[in-house]
């Protein structure tokens, strides 16, 4: 059945071994698979509006349904797909894991698009579930014309009419690429990742996509090149970047804060937000519930704790949002990147230790809660060093290496923090595609049992 941890997204069960017969009119024998294939293939065909969906899956109404909500997408889709469609789509697991009886999955971006080969291999037979009630389109009445008899050669004509059009885009040429490609160790949730994007995003032309192959190819094969702008800068440590995206331009340690109206939005609502964060205090004093946390042993040795608002760009579950509705509209208008936003304490004479960031997508914004007395508390970023101020913006780029302290004897610096998408920097497209690659990863990562996923998707 379902893995627990797709049940926002799954109203029954499912067999990891799928057959599609009577209103399909096919009978298509499957290997084995993992729940997290499974989920990559109930979402492509959600995305290609070929199957009744809303028969098993829901659009969740927190974390990324909300952020779908907010961009104006939907996973509803009407029609069954037909017997030549059904082939087609359930071919494609079939031939991911009829060539190799081994792991699915792998590591976090950055990891070279190699499954994991740590994981133990479970041995994959034949097998039959039935998905028909799940699949059932109730406005349409199921044929009963006598099941068909799935005929291999079928198959493999659908996979190569599939994999013709996938080399043909950007994204496809970028996946293909990988020095893994076609071969055992190809990561499955990138080979499927051409046919997600372009049933999810049909109309955006690959003009337009460019700089999302761009991730990808470097994604697959970590040996490609860096830009000039990052290997000649002494203050950007080249070695530790592990998510990429080739041509946003030039950048900086710091941002001019006026540029973002989320810093504008932060700033004149500065007295709410404190209020509301007071209003978090009181309440986990109430119920002797601590909600701040040591995201990092690093965070956790420095002194840094974190009351989390978001993790991985999700609402955290049964968290107070009602006591801070302004705080948690302003961080929703921006795309929330995958690691925290929240706020953030540092104890006294205590500070981060100097390293960086490796994901030149994301931007980090601070506004200062309450800061210690004469200028105390600082940051640096690269080469400049500068101070929070209360209800003040600090915008940087931590791809450059920072390191924070809090000099303070005897008073805490508190900030509010949001990592997010560089809207200065990348287009509306480009930012909902990495949105939604990152959403399946995570979804795809636990499903195959990672239970630390922020850990590993990043």
């Amino acid at each position: 059945t379902a893995s627990r941890t797709l049940r926002k997204h799954l109203v029954v069960p499912f067999y990891t071994c799928i057959s599609v017969e009577s209103s399909l009119n096919s009978h298509i024998k499957m290997v084995k698979m993992p729940s997290s294939l499974c989920f990559l293939i109930l979402t492509w065909m959600s995305n290609s509006n070929k199957i009744g969906c809303d028969a098993f899956m829901t659009p969740p109404t927190t974390g990324a349904g909300r952020a779908n909500s907010r961009y104006g997408r939907t996973n509803h889709v009407e029609n069954v797909m037909d017997e030549e469609e059904a082939k087609f789509r359930f071919g494609v697991v079939s031939s991911l894991y009829a060539k190799k009886e081994k792991k699915g999955g792998g590591g976090g971006f950055g990891g070279g698009g190699a499954s994991n080969a740590a994981k133990s291999k479970k041995k994959r037979g034949r097998g039959q579930g039935n998905l028909l009630d799940t699949l059932e389109d109730k406005n349409e009445k199921p044929k009963k014309n006598k099941a068909q008899t799935y005929v291999k050669s079928d198959q493999d004509a659908l996979l190569q009419s599939l994999a013709a059009k996938s080399a043909t885009s950007v994204i496809g040429q970028a996946v293909a690429s990988s020095p893994y490609h076609n071969t055992p160790e190809a990561d499955p949730f990138w080979e499927l990742m051409p046919s997600l994007l372009s049933s999810k995003f049909p109309n955006v032309p690959d003009s337009q996509l460019e700089r999302v192959a761009g991730f990808i190819r470097h994604t697959l094969d970590p040996n490609l090149p860096l830009e000039d702008d990052i290997i000649q800068n002494e203050w950007r440590p080249h070695d530790e970047i592990h998510a990429y995206m080739p041509g946003l331009g030039p950048t900086q340690p710091f941002h001019d804060p006026s540029s973002l109206e989320l810093c504008k939005q932060l700033s004149e609502n500065y007295d709410t937000i404190v209020s509301e964060y007071e209003a978090l205090l009181e309440d986990m004093e109430a119920k002797r519930k601590d909600r701040f946390q040591s995201v990092t042993s690093m965070n956790y040795d420095s002194g840094w704790r974190t009351l989390v608002l978001f993790y991985n760009g999700h609402r955290i579950p049964d968290f107070p949002y009602k006591l801070c509705p302004v705080t948690t509209r302003i961080m929703e208008s921006v795309p929330l990147a995958g690691r925290i936003a929240g706020f953030n304490r540092q104890k006294p004479n205590t500070g981060i230790p100097l390293h960086s960031d490796g994901n030149n997508m994301w931007l980090t914004c601070q506004m200062g809660i309450k800061v210690p007395s004469d200028d105390k508390a600082w940051i640096r970023v690269g080469p400049e060093t500068r101070r929070w101020k209360q209800g003040e913006c600090l915008l940087y780029d931590t791809t450059y290496e920072h390191e924070t302290m809090n000099e303070h004897e005897s008073e805490e610096r508190v900030v509010l923090h949001i990592d997010f998408f560089n809207t200065l920097s990348m287009t509306k497209v480009e930012i909902e595609i990495m949105e939604y690659i990152y959403h399946l990863r995570e979804e795809f990562m636990k499903a195959e049992g990672v239970s630390k996923v922020g850990a590993q998707i990043l």
